[in-house]
């Protein structure tokens, strides 16, 4: 059974991944490119829009900035070596002060922070669901972030073919997590059946 909405649902308010903000050109890292437009939305319509600036040519003094309506943040960026070679970038949470790749502003609030510097005060949708309802979420995330790398139509695919450049790793993760979820999914409805041929 989903629990009762005392907390605030993350979704429903505004997000700042910074990973996907340079995979959509947004910002560029090790450099400064300017204002950009940006906008969010739901599965309706949009819900907000702004302008977001981030000057990353500094790895010692980055920061990115947001603007939607009357409202403005200024957040420090830091990067990190990674392993690998080249830099990790993060945002520096204002009221934390961890690394965190994703901030959220959820609805009513006046500015953008770390899930973690929420607490207990708001969860993530998948929290509000059922066992079933989170197993279709979690596919459709799953749909969506593939199509949305490959430029798929999500309507012609249930579970879309690897996209050019992602890692065979990543994609066999990814499947393996829809697997999961369609296993859940099958199980709701052996015990659906079940009930049924008991009446």
């Amino acid at each position: 059974m989903s629990r009762a909405r005392l907390r605030v649902c993350l979704q429903d308010g505004l997000r700042l991944d910074l990973n996907e903000l340079a995979r959509k050109g947004f910002v560029k890292f090790g450099a400064n490119i300017g204002p950009r437009g940006i906008s969010w939305s739901n599965s309706h319509r949009e819900i907000a829009s702004g302008v977001i600036a981030a000057d990353m040519a500094d790895s010692n003094h980055a920061c990115f900035r947001v603007a939607v309506g009357q409202f403005v943040q200024q957040i420090a960026l830091v990067s990190r070596p990674r392993h690998s070679g080249g830099r990790q970038w993060f945002f520096l949470c204002p009221t934390t002060l961890r690394l965190a790749t994703v901030l959220w502003k959820p609805p009513g609030v006046t500015k953008f922070l770390s899930r973690q510097a929420w607490g207990r005060q708001v969860a993530y949708a998948s929290q509000f669901m059922d066992r079933d309802s989170r197993a279709h979420y979690g596919q459709s995330k799953i749909n969506s972030r593939l199509c949305s790398i490959g430029k798929f139509d999500p309507e012609e695919w249930k579970f879309p073919p690897r996209p050019k450049g992602m890692r065979w790793k990543t994609y066999n993760r990814l499947e393996q997590k829809f697997d999961h979820y369609e296993g859940i999914l099958n199980d709701g409805l052996d015990g659906l059946f079940a009930k049924l041929g008991g009446l």
